[in-house]
């Protein structure tokens, strides 16, 4: 590849996270490497900055890339894939050393550790980065819930507790001081927790030391709110790849873009709960209108065919193809369609990386030319509100840099309590333009405002932008229809359209980011549910939900109560008397 090449293969990369590979024509991988912004990496290669990385530049026919969701997944991934072709260009370790792993053992009263050899049939979780911090989080889970760190050697046969039991580290299943049942239920909420759902953690320690606080225990109230920080920030740094359940050593994730008559699959492919490899298949779609679920039932069986299985595979929707579920369960393979937690991630990344090999066309150009504007609206920004009845009335104002997503310039904005979309509208985009004009917002302007909604949000859109003089093209997308409205008319594109397709994404970002805000806020409010112990955030989000306000709450009957997830009968006891 000469500098030119290299160029325009950079031009082509969204500025996101991710990994890369400088290729020969034979598949041969010469050079692994990893970045926060992959156009502005791979663009860095047209001036090499060695001999060594000039000769492999020139040697190089083609390059290849996958998007993460963070950098620490582009660390490990590039790790892997370093490991796994050996490429002549990459500096590489001789040893075999990975990262470690929690696992939870199959046993009836399972063993957490940390370790990068997990045990057969074993449940784990990562791998992570930060050994320091897991272990830190690892003795949070064992204090907090009291699952045991021993062998079954040592488990085995034992009629007193030992040391761990006295200090608060094990609940002592080896004695009997905790029934199977009991236990088991610490385990799921441990595994709840390496799933992604951090409450099931925090929640007790920050009760804890809101308790030890009360008690005048500063210390120890000042120890909890440390491990408290260190808990919090353990998913927050993204180094998680993969959740391996028992058995599970080998794991595929596939996603799914369906654009006009082809559709793009990738694949994530997973060993040992370590991400190291990745992949994508083109397929023809000759009707044009097949759904994910049918790009799924067609490339599993073709894929697979001359294919070893693997253990599991994580689907974005089910194929709803009895025959493929059978000869799957046959074969042993678990299928799953993750909704939350580590594995829906997962899913999402293999959808982020089906998108971008699908929206292979210049989407911007193609969709300047359809719209007519000045110039290729390489800085898109979408804009939408959320309400609920004119309550908790936000607005979101998303930006799509190149196609993509750059949530560093994402802004929302709490608007006036009104129930009317248009009226909210206009204060959401006159919030933006004002800041702007008054240069009191740190963002470029702007090639396109994208607006949710039809043609009443974009003349309320429109009638601020001209109170406030800001010069920007405005636009609309209703949703249903999937209609583009201009201020001169509208466009009913074709579904396969790539000018339409991104406008999709930009919208689609904004109403999620505005629901999001809405939701939060929302459940934010401080209620006297607060003062009752033993009321977590999703247990009060639950009652509310449930009864409508705290007044429904206060005259439920504790029968009522108690039907409610999660609140047991002491919890419904205490709500009865406290309110």
């Amino acid at each position: 590849m000469d500098d030119e090449a290299v160029r325009g293969a950079a031009r082509s990369l969204p500025a996101d996270p991710g990994v890369y590979q400088f290729q020969r024509d034979d598949g041969t991988t010469l050079y692994v490497g990893k970045a926060v912004d992959l156009r502005a990496r791979v663009r860095s290669y047209a001036d090499p900055r060695s001999a060594r990385i000039a000769r492999m530049v020139e040697r190089a026919d083609e390059l290849d890339f996958a998007v993460t969701d963070t950098e620490t997944q582009a660390l490990l991934l590039e790790a892997n894939l370093i490991k796994r072709h050996q490429p002549k260009y990459n500096v590489r370790l001789k040893d075999d050393k990975s990262y470690p792993l929690v696992q939870l053992t199959d046993h009836p009263f399972p063993r957490i550790e940390v370790t990068r050899d997990p045990d057969e049939g074993a449940t784990a979780y990562g791998p992570y980065t930060d050994r320091g911090r897991v272990e830190t989080v690892v003795k949070a889970i064992r204090e907090t819930y009291g699952l045991r760190g021993c062998s079954d050697h040592k488990f085995d046969g034992r009629e007193r507790p030992c040391l761990d039991h006295d200090i608060g580290l094990c609940s002592a299943p080896c004695t009997g001081a905790i029934d199977r049942e009991s236990y088991a239920e610490a385990v799921e909420a441990a595994s709840r927790f390496f799933e992604g759902e951090t409450g099931a953690l925090a929640d007790p320690i920050e009760r804890e030391m809101e308790a030890a606080a009360r008690a005048q225990e500063f210390e120890r109230a000042a120890n909890l709110r440390d491990r408290l920080a260190a808990v919090e920030a353990f998913h927050g740094g993204g180094g998680e790849a993969v959740a391996s359940r028992g058995g599970e050593r080998h794991v595929d994730v596939l996603g799914v873009a369906v654009e006009g008559d082809a559709a793009t699959v990738a694949r994530l492919h997973s060993e040992g709960g370590q991400l190291v490899e990745r992949d994508q298949h083109r397929m023809d779609a000759p009707d044009g209108d097949e759904r994910v679920a049918d790009v799924l039932a067609a490339f599993v069986p073709q894929y697979y065919a001359e294919r070893a299985l693997p253990d599991a595979l994580l689907l974005p929707e089910d194929p709803s193809d009895d025959d493929l579920r059978a000869w799957l369960d046959a074969e042993g393979v678990a299928v799953r369609v993750p909704g939350a937690g580590r594995e829906a991630k997962l899913v999402d990344l293999a959808l982020k990386n089906a998108h971008r090999r699908a929206g292979g066309r210049d989407e911007l150009s193609a969709l300047r030319d359809a719209l007519g504007l000045d110039r290729r609206p390489a800085r898109i920004e979408g804009v939408d509100v959320s309400h609920a009845q004119g309550k908790a009335v936000v607005g979101s104002d998303v930006t799509f840099v190149e196609g993509s997503a750059e949530k560093g310039d994402y802004r929302r904005k709490k608007l006036e309590e009104e129930n009317d979309d248009y009226a909210n509208m206009y204060r959401l985009v006159s919030w933006r333009a004002r800041r702007a004009v008054a240069g009191r917002d740190d963002r470029p302007d702007p090639d396109l405002l994208l607006v949710d909604g039809g043609r009443g949000q974009l003349d309320a859109a429109l009638d601020a932008l001209d109170d406030a003089e800001w010069d920007v093209p405005a636009v609309a997308l209703a949703k249903r229809e999937e209609v583009v409205i201009t201020p001169e008319g509208t466009h009913d594109w074709a579904s396969d359209a790539p000018q339409l397709h991104v406008l999709q994404r930009v919208r689609d970002e904004a109403h999620r980011f505005a629901v999001q805000y809405h939701q939060s806020l929302r459940d934010s409010v401080d209620t006297a549910l607060d003062d009752v112990d033993g009321i977590g955030p999703k247990t009060r989000t639950r009652l509310l939900r449930r009864f409508g306000s705290v007044e429904g709450v206060r005259a439920a009957s504790v029968t009522e109560l108690r039907d409610v997830e999660g609140v047991g009968p002491a919890l419904a006891e205490r709500i009865d008397r406290r309110l």
